[in-house]
């Protein structure tokens, strides 16, 4: 075992454990590692996905919400995770804990996504960015899809980032063995004439054709506070955040920003966002995903516009959402 490699180790453990059935003691005296080791090497096998957990049982006990909240918002279809009702103590003592509704989220848009590329192996997948679909990205190790395409629907990110759209296309792409494209721009631009600028470039024009022909789009939602990943990662100013919320926003996709009616707001960064647009988005067959509690609000206002066709959502938020519906 000394010379394996950490992939080597991670896939001989998870094969042992989830495979063959041995408990983590049990594998751990197969490999010659401490039980310590091997459950470290089995969370990595996780949070890689080298190793993805497909949960077939439907009947989660939150049907009824799913039900309401697809008749309000006019859905095809909602889905949600098992609702965790993990309270403030807990995530305090354990911040782990904080990423679970993400990453469940993450865990059921991968197996939509496989379900949908077995059916549509030709498919053109738009994506967005975040840590949700960074999540998923990892989820669709072994999915076999070499004719499937994967576009970003928006700009790149400056900052280094494993949820910048071109690392979350590269990864699907990766994954599947299918294509991979990205938009070679910011994600927002200096000026609108910066915009109209790079808008014209044959560089951007080819990769935004195909993005228009996307058949499904994936796409998450962001909060407007100090601790969204926009303000994190420095795409927007404090200042920038303050005038947003100023005229009425609450929370963006794809760098569209919504007052709490799903109604696009007048700010001057709408004129520097590059990306697919609202009308864009209502065409293609989008899906929502959003998880954690702090992006209620957010959901509820771009369900609003009424330009989603699917919501995928961890269970406390879906039950915050339906609040009133039921």
């Amino acid at each position: 075992m000394n010379n394996m490699s950490d992939r080597q180790l991670m896939t001989r453990a998870a094969w042992f454990y989830y495979v063959a059935g041995l408990n983590q003691e049990a594998t751990s005296r197969q490999m010659g590692l401490t039980r310590a080791r091997v459950n470290k090497l089995l969370g990595q096998a996780r949070d890689t996905g080298l190793v993805s957990i497909t949960i077939n049982d439907r009947d989660l006990g939150l049907l009824h919400v799913e039900e309401a909240i697809q008749r309000e918002f006019g859905l095809d279809f909602c889905i949600t995770t098992p609702a965790l009702d993990l309270d403030k103590a807990e995530v305090a003592a354990n911040p782990s804990l904080a990423a679970m509704p993400l990453k469940a989220v993450a865990t059921a848009g991968a197996m939509y996504l496989r379900d949908h590329l077995a059916d549509h192996p030709k498919s053109v997948v738009g994506t967005g960015w975040g840590r949700t679909l960074a999540y998923l990205s990892r989820q669709m190790s072994g999915t076999n899809s070499p004719d499937a395409r994967f576009i970003s629907l928006m700009g790149s990110l400056t900052a280094n980032s494993a949820f910048n759209p071109f690392e979350v296309v590269q990864a699907l792409a990766q994954a599947t063995g299918g294509e991979g494209y990205f938009l070679p721009v910011p994600f927002i631009a200096d000026s609108p004439e910066d915009r109209d600028v790079l808008m014209a470039q044959r560089a951007v024009a080819r990769p935004l054709n195909l993005a228009k022909r996307c058949d499904i789009a994936l796409i998450s939602v962001g909060e407007l506070t100090e601790e969204s990943l926009l303000r994190r990662q420095g795409m927007i100013s404090r200042e920038e955040m303050t005038e947003l919320r100023a005229v009425g926003a609450v929370g963006d996709t794809n760098g569209l920003f919504f007052n709490a009616e799903g109604k696009l707001v007048d700010h001057d960064l709408t004129g520097r966002t590059i990306g697919a647009s609202i009308t864009d988005l209502a065409r293609f067959r989008t899906v929502l995903l959003s998880g954690g509690l702090q992006k209620v609000e957010a959901t509820r206002a771009v369900l609003r516009g009424r330009f989603i066709r699917g919501l995928i959502i961890d269970g406390d938020s879906a039950v915050r959402l339906a609040d009133g519906l039921l």
